[in-house]
Parts: structure tokens; sequence; C-alpha cells
């Protein structure tokens, strides 16, 4: 499991297990980071600062350029791969509808490129990336404007089922703050169990996580992968997370079923902790240089 809130907020030398995908046995390890800050907040983290060819675009679907400049003022070329990737992608509007994970492609000279489809309004695009010889994962944080009349639409109600056609996704668990818990998302189609998910990205599903009102950024991986002999393609898919803070979170969980990426939507709220109950962070934590994506 990866859970990361705030990467970039600290220094990443004790984080050397957060390389490729490969390394996830030892993610388990990783499950409490309490008190951590989520991601995505700020454009520069780490020396590095995600810069966008124009933060203004007209609505519809149209190309998105940007780099990522590293600490000498160039544009990062090299990238160590997080599941498969060199870069995750995520822009949401800033009222959380509309949301996109996608995987821009990148030219030689360290300009990034995808296209998205753009409603009028305020978003938050996220670069989520592990440039090669930093010693983690970063996540930058940008905003852009959409011209056009701007319909917001409410923060949909909590519920614990999302259907997104002929699927439901069931949720299970609850997302405390500064405190590991487990959550299972069930995967049934046609109120039948789905038990051929597909490996995306080298995982069942990916979950990203955005708290409401700053748009706070985590990205957690599943237990287990693909392959690895004891994780079952479904149909539940479980995570372990942790919440930075009491509010209002946005859940997206990405995952493929024939062939189809699909995403389930949840609203969930976290309750406050009375100070007796203030989280601590877990003991092989302590002094751990690792402040919480997301993603992935």
């Amino acid at each position: 499991m990866r859970n990361h809130t705030g990467h970039g907020q600290t220094d990443h030398s004790a984080h050397g297990s957060h390389g490729g995908h490969g390394s996830h046995g030892g993610h388990g390890a990783h499950a409490a980071h309490g008190g951590a800050r989520p991601g995505g907040l700020a454009v520069s983290e780490s020396g590095y600062t995600l810069e966008l060819d124009t933060a203004i675009f007209t609505a519809g679907a149209q190309p998105v350029r940007f780099r990522v400049i590293g600490p000498d003022g160039q544009p990062v070329t090299e990238y160590t791969p997080e599941h498969e990737k060199e870069l995750h992608f995520i822009a949401v509007r800033r009222d959380t509808a509309h949301f996109q994970h996608v995987h821009p492609v990148r030219d030689e000279k360290g300009t990034w490129s995808v296209e998205l489809a753009l409603e009028p309004g305020d978003w938050r695009f996220f670069a989520d990336v592990h440039p090669a010889g930093h010693g983690g994962t970063i996540t930058l944080g940008i905003d852009a404007s959409v011209a056009g009349p701007y319909d917001p639409q409410p923060l949909p109600e909590a519920t614990g089922t999302a259907r997104i056609g002929e699927y439901t996704v069931a949720l299970d668990g609850e997302l405390l703050p500064g405190e590991a818990s487990e959550l299972t998302l069930t995967v049934s189609r046609n109120g039948r169990p789905v038990t051929d998910l597909q490996p995306y990205l080298a995982a069942y599903g990916h979950l990203v996580a955005l708290r409401a009102g700053d748009l706070g950024y985590l990205h957690v991986h599943p237990e287990g992968e693909p392959g690895d002999g004891t994780t079952a393609p479904g149909p539940g898919i479980t995570f372990m997370a942790v919440a930075p803070s009491a509010g209002t979170y946005r859940l997206y969980l990405d995952f493929q079923h024939e062939g189809t990426v699909r995403t389930a939507e949840f609203t969930v709220r976290t309750p406050a902790l009375g100070p007796s109950a203030a989280p601590q962070a877990a003991p092989e934590h302590q002094g751990h240089h690792h402040s919480a994506h997301a993603h992935h």
C-alpha cells in the first residue's frame, strides 16, 4: 500500500522503497503516517515546479501541455516510473466534478502533453512524479481556468455505493483522520460479483482521495498486486488509507474490466477525533521522513 499524502513535504531520503511497483511488498509498513499533510497543495515542492503552457482554456476537448522544472531550472527529462508510468496526471474541477486520471506523453525536451475534456469553471491539475535522483514521489498542483458559463455542482451526498452503467461498487470501511484504516471496494455487475478484474497499471484498482475545500490530494494503492499468488482479481479491492484531517473527501476508484477502465465516485465524511484520541505515528515511523499521494 502507498498512501502518498504530501510527498515532497519533507525529505525523502529514508524512502527508498518507493521505487517502481516491484517494491510493493514492503508497503504494508507504510500504513500509518499520522498527521501528515496531503499533497498537491503547492505548485512547487522540493525544488520542483509544475509549469503550464497556459492556465486559461476554452471549453471542450483540447491538448494541455506542461513541464516539471527541476532544481537546475530546466525541464526534467528523466523519471523513475511508478505503477508503469513516469507521470500520473489528475484533472478535476474545483467542485470535484469531471475527474480525469490520465497519462500524458513526454517529448525529449521534457514537455508533457495530454488531451483533456474541460468544462467551464475553475480546475486543479495534479502531476504525480518521481524525478530520477530524487528521494521519492512528489505531487505538484496548479490551478487552471476554463472560460464559459460555469454551473457549479453541489457536493454529492455521502453514500456507500456508486453506480457506473451495469456496475455497482460498494464501499466498506471508514476513512479516519491521522489513522490507518481499511477500505474495501467491492465490484459487481448486474448484481453478480466481478471476479475477473484486469490489472490496470500493475494493480486491480487505483484510489484517489481529494479533500473538499482545498483539494488536498491522496493517491492510495491497494494491498497486494496482480500475480503475487494471494491477491484475487475481485470482487473486493482492499486499501489501507489515512486521512490527513477530519473533513469531507471525494474518493475516485479506477478499475478495469473487459478492457475498459471505469471510475466509481464516492463522498465520505471523516469524523473529528477528540484531543484524547489524537493520533500518534506508528512506532516504526518515529523520525520517518515522509509526509501521504496519490498515485498513482
